[in-house]
Order: C-alpha cells, then sequence, then structure tokens
C-alpha cells in the first residue's frame, strides 16, 4: 500500500483543484451560453417539459413532477434549488419575456415566496417552444447525463438571442456576469440590420436598440453610459422609478404616486426603508404612505404635508432609497466552453454564427430525410409500373427473404425499396394512391433541390434567418416598456422633474418668502377688494412682490449690498394663503441683514447686467456674469457709503433707459449708457438729486415692450402714464412730475412698466388683487390716478409686481 502513496506539492494541488473547482462553476453554474442564454438547470428544465409534452397548448403539470423529471435525468442537485430556477422563469417581474407559464402562487415583487412546489403547476410559454423548435431535427449536440443512461442537449437551437431579451446574472469564481433585458422587436430589428450591414457599428446598432428594456418599466438614465457599455462589454448605468407629482385640490396634501420600479428593487422592503427614514427624520415633509397595489400595476402613493416641495421630497427619496439605482452590466457569457467578456456587435455576432449552424444543421438534416423517402418513393413507382410481374414474383417466393431478393435483382432496387415494396398496403395499388405517390415524390424532388440550393449558398442561409426574425418580430413584439433619457443622472435637478410655469414670489418684512402659482389669482376689476394673498403674522407687511419662472435662480440683495441666491424651487410653494419659509433657514444673512431686493434670473448671461440703486440716489451697472459663482455665505455686490443702503438691483440688456421715482413722486429718465459697468465692489455714480426726507421707491429699467408707467400710491391709487411723457435727462438731476401726490392717495409707493400686462397688488394686510391695465385709461404725468383696490380701514397699498402678458 505504500508503494502507491505519492508526494504531491500542497501548493500545486490546490492550486490544481480550485481551478476545476472554478471552471465547474463558471461552465456548470453559474455563466450563461451565448448561444440561447441559459444556465445549465434553465436549460434542463426547458428540455424537461419538452421531453413531457408541457407546451403552452397542453395542459398544466405541477411543479413538482418537472423538478422530478430534472432532477432525476439531468441535474442531480437539490430540489429547492431547481425550483428556484423554474419560479424565476415564470415571474414577469423578473424576465422581460418569462419562458415559463404559471398557475399558482410563484411569489410577488414584494419579495413574497413562492407556494410550496407541490401546488403550483407549469408549462411553457410559447416563446420558450421557439428556443427548442428543430431540436429534433439534429439541430444541436446532446451529451450524456450524469449517468450517461440519457441523452440532453448541450445548447437549445434557440430561434431568438434569449441572452440578450431576458438578459443574464450570476456570480462564478474570480467573475460575475449581470447583462440587462432588453426589448425582443428592437432586438430582432437590429439583427436584420447587421445581416444586411456586416460593417455597422455600435452607433448604428443603437438605432434600433437604444437601450436595456427591463420588465418592471422605469427610466434609464443617460444614452452616453449605455453606448460605453454596448461597446466595451461592461459600464454602468443608472435606473431610476417612474414618478408622478399629483397636485391636490383645496384643502388637500399633494402626492408623490409611482406607478413603476427599479428593476430588481423589492417593492415592499422599499417602502419599510422609506418609513425608516420618515421616522428618523432624514426625510422631512411626509404626511403618509399608502401601497394601492393590485393586479392592474403597482401604484404606490406618498402624500406630501401641506406647504413643503414636493420636488424636493423626491429628489431625497432618489438619494436615500432605492427609487433610483446603479445596474453594473458585465457582459460576459461562455464561448466555446470559455467565459468571454462581448460588446453587442460581439453577443450578436455569435448569436447569428449560432443559427447559421442550426440552419445548415437542420437543412442536411431534411435533406437525408426527403432524399431517403424520395428513395423510397422511386420504389415504389417502379413496382407500379411493373404491378403485374411484382405480385406474380411475390406469389412465387416462399420466403419474405426470397421475395426481397427477387425484386432487388429483377428490378434493380436497393434493400430498401425492396422492403417497403414487401410492406406495402393493397389500398396503395389504386390509381388514386399512384397519384398521390406521383404528386409527393415531385414534391420531394423539387425540395430536395431547394435544401441543397440553400447549403451551396450562404445568402439564402442569412435570408432564412431574417425571415424567421421577422416572424418572431410580429408574433411577439410588445411596446418598450423602460424609458430612456438622454439626461446625465448627476445633473438631474429639481426644476427638471416639473412643469415650468410663472409663479409671484412674495416676501414679508418679517422674512418669509413662499411661491404661489399665477394660475391661483382670478382676476378682479379694478376697485375690486381683492384675496387673501398671504397669512400675516401681527403687524407684519408684503415688502417684496414679483414674478418669476419655476426654474429661475433668484438672487438676493441685501440692504448691507451682499448678494445670494437660491433656486426657486427651494422656496415653498404655500399656495394663496400660505405664510411661507422663513429666508434665514434658506440662506446664511449675517445678523440685522435685510432682504432688499429679489431678482429671478434663468441663466447667468454675459451680455446682461445687474443695475443697483441705493436710497441716497447712488446707482451701478454690473455684468450678469460676475454673479454666478456665489458662495454659501453671500458675496459683494456693491460698496456702499457710510449712512447709504442698498434699495433696489433690476436687470438690463446695458442699453435700455431707466426712470428712478421717488416717495414723492417725482421721477428721472436717462439713457442706461450714461452708466459705465463697474466690478462688484465699486461704489456707484450719482443717478437722482433727492430733496431733504425724500426717498427711492423704484427704479424701472425700460424695455422695448414697456408702452406706459404704471405708478401706484400707498392708498390704493395709481395711474398709467406714456413712456414718451418723461423726457430723458441726464442722471443726477432732481427729475419732473410723476405723481401728484396728496393726503387722499398718499405718497408713492412704487412703479413699473407695462404694455398690456397684468398686477399683482398686495397690501399691508396680505389682500392681493391681479388687475387688467388695459381696463385703465392713460393719464398725464401730474395726475393723482384712479382707484385701484378697496383697502379696508388701516390697510395700505405695500407692493405691486407685474405679470407677463404671456
Amino acid at each position: 500500500m505504500a508503494q502507491n502513496l505519492s508526494v504531491v506539492s500542497l501548493e500545486e494541488e490546490m492550486k490544481k483543484s480550485y481551478l476545476d473547482y472554478a471552471l465547474s462553476v463558471i461552465i456548470g453554474r453559474a455563466i450563461p451560453d451565448i448561444k440561447d442564454g441559459l444556465k445549465p438547470v434553465h436549460r434542463r428544465v426547458l428540455y424537461a417539459m419538452w421531453e413531457t409534452g408541457t407546451t403552452h397548448n397542453k395542459p398544466y403539470k405541477k411543479s413538482a413532477r418537472i423538478v422530478g423529471d430534472v432532477i432525476g435525468k439531468y441535474h442531480p442537485h437539490g430540489d429547492a434549488a431547481v425550483y428556484d430556477a423554474l419560479v424565476r422563469m415564470a415571474q414577469d417581474f423578473s424576465l422581460r419575456y418569462p419562458l415559463v407559464d404559471g398557475q399558482g402562487n410563484f411569489g410577488s415583487i414584494d419579495g413574497d415566496p413562492p407556494a410550496a412546489m407541490r401546488y403550483t403547476e407549469v408549462r411553457m410559454t410559447r416563446l420558450a417552444e421557439e428556443l427548442l423548435a428543430d431540436i429534433e431535427k439534429d439541430t444541436v449536440n446532446f451529451v450524456p447525463n450524469y449517468d450517461e443512461s440519457l441523452l440532453m442537449p448541450e445548447v437549445l437551437p434557440a430561434k431568438f438571442p434569449n441572452l440578450l431579451v431576458n438578459g443574464a446574472s450570476g456570480i462564478a469564481v474570480g467573475m460575475a456576469t449581470n447583462i440587462p433585458p432588453h426589448n425582443l422587436g428592437e432586438v430582432c430589428e437590429g439583427l436584420i440590420y447587421l445581416i444586411d450591414h456586416p460593417k455597422a457599428t455600435i452607433d448604428d446598432l443603437m438605432r434600433f436598440i437604444p437601450g436595456p428594456d427591463f420588465p418592471t418599466g422605469g427610466y434609464v438614465f443617460n444614452r452616453q453610459n449605455i453606448r460605453q457599455a454596448y461597446l466595451e462589454g461592461k459600464g454602468v448605468i443608472h435606473l431610476r422609478a417612474k414618478t408622478t407629482i399629483e397636485r391636490a385640490d383645496k384643502g388637500e396634501k399633494d402626492r408623490i404616486v409611482i406607478t413603476e420600479i427599479p428593476y430588481g428593487v423589492n417593492k415592499a422592503r422599499l417602502l419599510e426603508n422609506i418609513a425608516e427614514l420618515v421616522n428618523n427624520k432624514r426625510i422631512e415633509g411626509i404626511a403618509d404612505i399608502r401601497d394601492e397595489s393590485d393586479r392592474e400595476g403597482i401604484r404606490v402613493v406618498i402624500e406630501i404635508k401641506r406647504g413643503e416641495l414636493p420636488e424636493i421630497i423626491l429628489n431625497n427619496l432618489y438619494k436615500h432609497t432605492a427609487l433610483q439605482t446603479s445596474f453594473g452590466i458585465i457582459m460576459l457569457a461562455i464561448v466555446d466552453k470559455q467565459p468571454k467578456l462581448l460588446n453587442l456587435m460581439e453577443m450578436m455576432n455569435y448569436f447569428i454564427a449560432h443559427r447559421r449552424d442550426v440552419i445548415i444543421r437542420r437543412t442536411k438534416h431534411d435533406l437525408k430525410k426527403a432524399e431517403h423517402r424520395a428513395h423510397i418513393l422511386e420504389g415504389l413507382l417502379i413496382a407500379l409500373d411493373y404491378l403485374d410481374a411484382v405480385i406474380d414474383l411475390i406469389r412465387a417466393s416462399k420466403t419474405v427473404e426470397e421475395a426481397k431478393n427477387g425484386l432487388m435483382t429483377k428490378f434493380k432496387l436497393t434493400d430498401i425499396q425492396a422492403q417497403a415494396i414487401l410492406e406495402m398496403q393493397l389500398q396503395r395499388l389504386t390509381g388514386l394512391e399512384r397519384q398521390k405517390i406521383v404528386q409527393e415524390h415531385r414534391e420531394l424532388v423539387e425540395l430536395i433541390k431547394k435544401l441543397k440550393l440553400i447549403l451551396k449558398n450562404p445568402e439564402m442561409v442569412m435570408q432564412i434567418i431574417k425571415d424567421e426574425l421577422k416572424q418572431l418580430k410580429e408574433e411577439y413584439q410588445d411596446e418598450r416598456r423602460t424609458e430612456i433619457r438622454d439626461e446625465v443622472i448627476t445633473d438631474i435637478k429639481a426644476e427638471d422633474l416639473i412643469k415650468e410655469e410663472d409663479v409671484a414670489i412674495v416676501y414679508t418684512q418679517s422674512g418669509y418668502i413662499k411661491r404661489t402659482s399665477l394660475n391661483a389669482y382670478r382676476f378682479q376689476s379694478r376697485g375690486g377688494k381683492g384675496r387673501k394673498g398671504i397669512e400675516m403674522k401681527a403687524e407684519d407687511v408684503v415688502e417684496n412682490l414679483f414674478v418669476g419662472s419655476t426654474h429661475s435662480y433668484l438672487l438676493v440683495f441685501t440692504d448691507i449690498g451682499r448678494m445670494y441666491w437660491l433656486k426657486a424651487l427651494d422656496v415653498p410653494d404655500a399656495g394663496p394663503s400660505g405664510r411661507g419659509k422663513a429666508i434665514v433657514n434658506l440662506l446664511e444673512l449675517q445678523p440685522e441683514e435685510r432682504v432688499r431686493s429679489i431678482l429671478a434670473v434663468k441663466e447667468f448671461r454675459e451680455d446682461q447686467y445687474i443695475v443697483i440703486m441705493t436710497n441716497k440716489g447712488l446707482i451701478k451697472k454690473t455684468r450678469l456674469s460676475e454673479f454666478k459663482n456665489v458662495r454659501k455665505g453671500g458675496i459683494i455686490a456693491m460698496n456702499l457709503k457710510p449712512k447709504d443702503s442698498l434699495f433696489m438691483a433690476a436687470l438690463t440688456n446695458g442699453k435700455n433707459d431707466i426712470i428712478i421715482g421717488t416717495r414723492m413722486g417725482k421721477a428721472i429718465r436717462f439713457k442706461e449708457t450714461r452708466v459705465r459697468p463697474m466690478g462688484r465692489q465699486a461704489a456707484g455714480v450719482k443717478a437722482i438729486a433727492l430733496k431733504p426726507k425724500d426717498r427711492v421707491i423704484s427704479m424701472i429699467v425700460i424695455g422695448p415692450e414697456d408702452k406706459y408707467i404704471f405708478t401706484a400710491s400707498e392708498m390704493g391709487y395709481g395711474k398709467k402714464t406714456p413712456v414718451e411723457d418723461y423726457p430723458v435727462h441726464n442722471r443726477g438731476g432732481q427729475g419732473v412730475i410723476n405723481l401728484k401726490i396728496n393726503e387722499k392717495i398718499g405718497p408713492a409707493l412704487a412703479m413699473v412698466g407695462i404694455n398690456e400686462d397684468d398686477l399683482l397688488i398686495i397690501t399691508v394686510s396680505g389682500k392681493v388683487i391681479r388687475i387688467k391695465t388695459t381696463a385703465i385709461r392713460p393719464l398725464s404725468r401730474a395726475t393723482q390716478g384712479v382707484r385701484l383696490i378697496q383697502l379696508e380701514p388701516g390697510d395700505k397699498v405695500c407692493s405691486i409686481a407685474k405679470v407677463r402678458e404671456d
């Protein structure tokens, strides 16, 4: 016994044994074959169902019966593993095109387990049968099973590229695969194009196959990432749930509704995660979460607290939950019994090569069968031509063998032909049967010619592949479920998630800011009482009211000459009567710093300017682009002189006229070109000479659309005056009369340039009225105007804003 022992290196033995194990896992368990896209267990399950006749048009069979056949005949492993593989092939949320038609409980997208195999029933889907079509025609190689008692297919003939269509995932030893599913119709179109254009590029193919198509729908972002993965065989794509924001009716809450989730996400676990984040206050603003999903599809409703911004909450959900995930693409498959990383072009070419081999082998099989049958028919026709002689010879023969040899010798027949004549039934001797034999022989001759032509002509083989792909596309194609978006997901902002609309933005003296859709304010005739526009604290007043877009940046200028910015979407949509949010919670203002002016801009263009006005009549012009890089603590917008403060800022194109109005009813108009551009830290130049106790109330940058100057007083009076009534002077003068003020109308409050625009007028008590300026007739400068709003005792107008015509 000692003589049979040999000394081996432990290191070498470990290397060899581990390599054998690794190859076994890679090839025999975890990585799919490029030809049919199946791992061994899935292939064996389908073949076992095919063998038992469990096709789509036959009755269901118990899952336990199929699992038993697979284990006993082809796959000697645990029944749980085989049943898990069978179940996954029946789940429409796991496979884009299920290969098994299940009856019973096969689990759910919530992670519920399937029923035991003794309860569930299965059969193949029609599409799965296309994987095994023509398998009986020697189209693929068969190999012995584990005990060499049976044969099983090495791969399936696979009429469609299952690996691309249904994808695959698996972890082997030292490698893994993760191939996303695709739309069958798109893949078929891409394959047809590639057959016609063998030198096609990835970009050419992406015109037909734009990207993955997951069974659970959702969004895939960034086509460039998809292209990179298709080009290199690996990459990362980002998936996002399909959500909608349902705006609430009066008295109800806004809702975020989720109708599709990223592939592979467990819905129940997702909702638990959201609830946990809400309970831990990681995400605020969610009032309730409800799962209203049913057989029709997914519907998860997230109710938002009043005053909160659904877009911001949605962004937080994307950031902290599986509503947004990444999918790492690794297109690894078994090619000629070796694992290989493939790009999209290679995967498609390997499938085309596989189908070419299948069709050639099928054609050879059909040819062999046709030639065999034609050969027999030729013998039968000879017998029918010499029927009496054949009958006499058979009757004269003492044995079957003697009759067969006699036929072969006398009529020069082969053994097969002679045997067929001896086995021929007497009914075949009728004239009608003879005609059938002649017709069948003629058809076989034509078929043989056609089959031989196919084998000689590679172009005909490729045409057959195309025809089969077209047929598959017509029978099985469906609508794409996953929407592909061009945006780069890292650049997705909150404003990209909602429709752009004009909003009124209100800022109060006590520092609260809110936004409200203009649709919330209905028109009233001048002299109306207005409606409640904001819930005011005692002694609070509206200080700033202007119209912007939900996609705007808000440039916030303060009295000490600093500038901050925030996005309009960061301002809460509090509705017409809501109070809003303290601006100190949105900006890092310094102690005692007060907001004086807020501008809405979409982009920081080089050809636009910010004109800044101070209370003491100084003006400064600076390029808008100098304000685009804002630090968290703000930046200097203007260096102020002692005892002066920033009053307001406006956006210009550098070539406008500017009108400045004062509280005592004066106004001056001058060319903006009279103010040269300065840096952010400059102090500015004189715009108007003010009398004692007078101060600036408005600065208007006159645009080509401004036909009138509208002036409002504190007591609710106002007028519109043609722009031409304001003469152009040099800056620095005292100006001309703009409004004839008295105790009845009060001092001038604000001025704005208009054409046929609407006006929002807001009072100290928080009432808002929207009026059409076309209903007000033009008046000259030296007039007091007409009543705009009926004020309650003690109330005053505190702000006005123009609403664009469109």
